[in-house]
């Protein structure tokens, strides 16, 4: 799940929760909202919490990407 997703289910939690008054038999549209921004919070979190990863394998060992660069004679 990504930040826009994430953000889109908080959103759409947070409309459920506060601005819809409709009742509906059976369900509960306004627990239905918090566990929609729930749901959408943890995403946020996970999103977040792994978008620095997205560097590599060695993002967390401390071993950064080096670049190498092959100096060559002078042009003949």
């Amino acid at each position: 799940m990504g930040l826009g997703v994430s953000l889109f289910l908080v959103a759409i939690g947070a409309i459920l929760t506060w601005a819809v008054n409709a009742e509906v038999s059976g369900m509960d549209i306004n627990a239905i909202g918090v566990i929609l921004m729930i749901v959408g919070a943890i995403g946020l979190l996970l999103s977040m919490l792994f978008w620095s990863s997205w560097g590599g394998p060695a993002y967390w060992s401390g071993d950064r990407r080096r670049t190498t660069y092959v100096e060559e004679g002078p042009p003949r």
